[in-house]
């Protein structure tokens, strides 16, 4: 069996904490593992190991998914397709399948696609319904997970499963899908959970390779051209010429072969804050809370803050979410309207930066974080990984300062006779880089570098970065795998 994991999304709906760089896969919303990780371990209950799991994910998030499983799993993850843009699930499924034939997969080995940002309980039950799934991909089914409802939900879409075509398995039932239904309105949704068989979309599906090319020959033939007469590099190079198409329109509203399992399991695409506050401990009141929080008479909220100090009275059937620099607050029901809010915040250019980063930035070496910025000056926390470097590199419009807070760093600086040479710094020291100078930082100690870096110049933006040698080949992201 293989597993792809479909690491690409962007969450909209959970800004301010889900951002374009930093999406909700990536988020720790409950405890210490991101929703990534949690689905990483759940599918290495279904598959033997890392070799049989592709990630399908872009550029942008290639060097944090990296580094997730490298923290969670100490592996390197050994299968990486980025996509060069965002072409939905169908793309992305397909070049998939397109990598795993050009490895020799077997005609009826079965492959499963799991969201990286779905919360599921208990696993142990969810991986007995995809190890008996496996003989319905077998049989030339594509096979779908429909989860029973538990209340009429809005906000999820439906398969509507033929009760009257029954496929038995050994301890579950599965049904011929009869239709695929959009997300509906409150009245559709308590009248599909009265009729008892209709389930929410889960987006987790499977099938063979050879089953899944058929469907997409007959059903979507101009992204199966791509697949069927290119190969894999040449597909990724015109990959701006593939249907922004999901998966649902490509191929399962339109084939003959699908099947649904209905899944009794506690099961959520953490696609809202109603969806985070459905899932996470409630106080006496009812209210979610998380982060520093002293409420006084206030029922049902949730309440998810991040360094101050939240408090509140009187309130209730709130959404509360701070962030370092955005607070958001919005009445329970109305978490969907996010996705509109970040639209209209994307279309000014003093709000748009707020969509897209936080104010903590992952890069392939660690991360940074902005203290203060004001004109002419910006104030950074930088961590270095061990044994990570940053690109040799120079700058036009600044100068920069580091002192060192923690470990050691190894800077390496062009003299004025252009040649480079190497220096240590220890904690309680630091160094200066000049404009224009050709300049690298390294930690080569054991424990993270920490860096408070100080910029003066007339320009402080990321994009003044010139680098003449990188480690991690970010020009060249889609062809690195």
């Amino acid at each position: 069996m293989k597993a792809f994991i479909l690491a690409g999304g962007g969450g909209t709906r959970l800004f301010p904490l889900s951002r374009d760089k930093y999406p909700k896969q990536f988020l720790k919303f409950f405890d210490k593992e991101s929703l990534l990780q949690k689905t990483v371990k759940r599918v290495l209950k279904i598959v033997r190991n890392f070799d049989d799991i592709v990630f399908l994910t872009n550029k942008d998030y290639v060097f944090l998914l990296k580094e997730q499983i490298f923290e969670k799993f100490n592996e390197r993850p050994k299968h990486i397709i980025l996509e060069p843009l965002k072409r939905n699930t169908a793309p992305a499924i397909s070049l998939g399948v397109k990598y795993l034939v050009e490895r020799g997969i077997e005609a009826d080995e079965p492959i499963f696609v799991f969201p990286a940002d779905h919360l599921i309980r208990p696993e142990e039950d969810f991986v007995r319904y995809i190890e008996e799934a496996q003989s319905l991909t077998k049989a030339k089914s594509i096979v779908t997970f429909g989860i029973i409802p538990s209340k009429p939900e809005t906000g999820y879409g439906y398969i509507e499963a033929d009760k009257n075509k029954v496929i038995s398995l050994n301890n579950f039932q599965a049904f011929k899908v009869k239709k695929f239904h959009e997300k509906p309105s409150l009245e559709t949704a308590q009248r599909y959970l009265e009729e008892g068989n209709f389930y929410w979309n889960s987006g987790i599906f499977g099938f063979t390779a050879e089953t899944f090319l058929e469907e997409l020959e007959i059903h979507s033939p101009e992204i199966y051209e791509f697949v069927e007469n290119s190969s894999l590099e040449e597909i990724l190079k015109n990959f701006a010429q593939m249907p922004d198409i999901s998966i649902d329109y490509a191929i399962m509203e339109r084939t003959a072969r699908a099947s649904v399992i209905p899944m009794s399991i506690s099961w959520s695409d953490v696609g809202s804050f109603e969806a985070i506050y459905d899932v996470m401990d409630k106080d006496s009141g009812g209210n979610s809370v998380k982060g520093r929080v002293v409420l006084k008479d206030v029922n049902n909220c949730l309440i998810y803050g991040n360094k101050r100090l939240i408090s509140g009275i009187g309130v209730e059937d709130l959404l509360i979410v701070e962030t370092e620099d955005v607070l958001l607050i919005t009445k329970k029901g109305e978490g969907q309207k996010i996705k509109d809010l970040v639209s209209a915040l994307k279309q000014n250019p003093e709000t748009k930066i707020l969509t897209e980063v936080h104010v903590t930035e992952y890069r392939p070496w660690g991360n940074f974080t902005v203290l203060e910025e004001g004109e002419r000056y910006k104030i950074k926390k930088i961590t270095v990984n061990p044994g990570e470097t940053l690109s040799l590199q120079m700058h036009y419009h600044r100068s920069e300062h580091w002192i060192v807070v923690k470990g050691t760093a190894l800077v390496v600086i062009e003299d004025e006779m252009g040649n480079l040479s190497e220096q240590y710094i220890k904690e309680n020291e630091s160094f200066f880089i000049p404009k224009t100078k050709k300049h690298r930082l390294i930690n080569p100690g054991k424990v993270p570098a920490e860096i408070i870096e100080v910029q003066v110049g007339e320009y402080l933006g990321e994009d003044d970065i010139v680098r003449f040698e990188d480690r991690y080949k970010r020009d060249d992201l889609v062809n690195q795998h």
